[in-house]
């Protein structure tokens, strides 16, 4: 299980292709593992993409075209991205000389109604504003907009808790024929059961906490997190600094109480990789940059185990 983060498919320039371009680039770390026969489930975050749809959607509303919901906004991403990461990777498979099968599935996610991250919008989506801007923005949509990390304001949604993936069923029979499966983009359309059946909701699900859902779901038995280091570090930005390589669970639990992990970039990783490897005998996670993946097998990135 590989999931994506930002970086992998958004950089500078959000155009299309641009995207694609930078897809491609994630795609050619991940054809490796293919070629060593590595059975491949692949999802990514949506939180630059989603943001900038509502803000486009939000922009142009009217009476004829009125804005589509965030939940919308959330599928409309899932298949633009699913999309485009089909074209990256069947470019790069056939560069390598292979042809395996991409699916990609338009998935939804089940959450809870009552969920407490309904009533505290925590997600970050969406573009960088000034402070200025984003004061002008919540006065037009009424949303909660933070500082992010001082790199900039940024719109805030609420990000329940997964409690299910009604279309992951078919995952492993297309895993076990030979293909490569997209699915749970963007965490998930997350989806209410009511008295009258189902309606989706307005939030964005945490793309970490959705993969060790599926993870789990699937069975797999490592799940690979990527991000923007090759690997996980105490003391981040200091002399002491350290590089973790394979670690406990009680270790990273211990730094975790150390408050060693930021709580909206690393941390939800490595928690989701706790979670993920106390789940079931056997199973290992790892985190690391797109540019370790073809180094798994060396033992490449921070490795978590039991």
């Amino acid at each position: 299980m590989i999931a994506l983060g930002g970086n992998a498919i958004l950089t500078d320039d959000p155009s299309a292709e641009a995207q694609i371009r930078a897809l491609q680039r994630t795609c050619a770390h991940i054809v490796p593992l293919v070629r060593e026969g590595k059975e491949i489930v692949i999802t990514h975050g949506n939180g630059p993409q989603v943001g900038n749809l509502l803000l486009q959607q939000e922009t142009g509303s009217s009476a004829r075209s009125p804005a589509m919901p965030l939940d919308t906004c959330v599928a409309m991403t899932q298949g633009s991205i699913g999309y485009w990461t089909v074209l990256a990777l069947k470019t790069e498979l056939k560069r390598a000389g292979l042809d395996h099968r991409v699916d990609v599935l338009m998935t939804t996610t089940s959450v809870a109604a009552d969920d407490p991250a309904f009533r505290h919008p925590t997600k970050p989506i969406g573009p960088f504003l000034t402070e200025e801007d984003a004061k002008a923005q919540a006065a037009i949509d009424g949303c909660t907009y933070i500082e992010d990390a001082g790199r900039g304001w940024r719109k805030v949604v609420p990000s329940p808790q997964p409690l299910d993936v009604p279309g992951s069923a078919c995952v492993p029979a297309l895993v076990e024929r030979g293909d490569i499966v997209v699915c749970v983009g963007g965490g998930g359309i997350p989806v209410v059961e009511t008295e009258d059946g189902f309606r989706g909701v307005e939030g964005v699900i945490d793309k970490d906490l959705m993969a060790e859902k599926l993870a789990e779901i699937v069975d797999a038995d490592n799940l690979v997190i990527c991000t923007g280091v090759d690997n996980v570090c105490i003391d981040f930005n200091r002399p002491t600094q350290r590089a973790l390589g394979e670690v406990s669970v009680p270790e990273l639990e211990r730094y975790i109480d150390e408050g060693q992990f930021p709580q909206g970039s690393m941390l939800p990783k490595v928690e989701a990789c706790i979670r993920f490897v106390e789940s079931g005998a056997g199973r290992a996670a790892t985190i690391t940059s797109l540019g370790r993946l073809r180094d798994l097998s060396q033992g490449a990135g921070t490795r978590i185990v039991r």
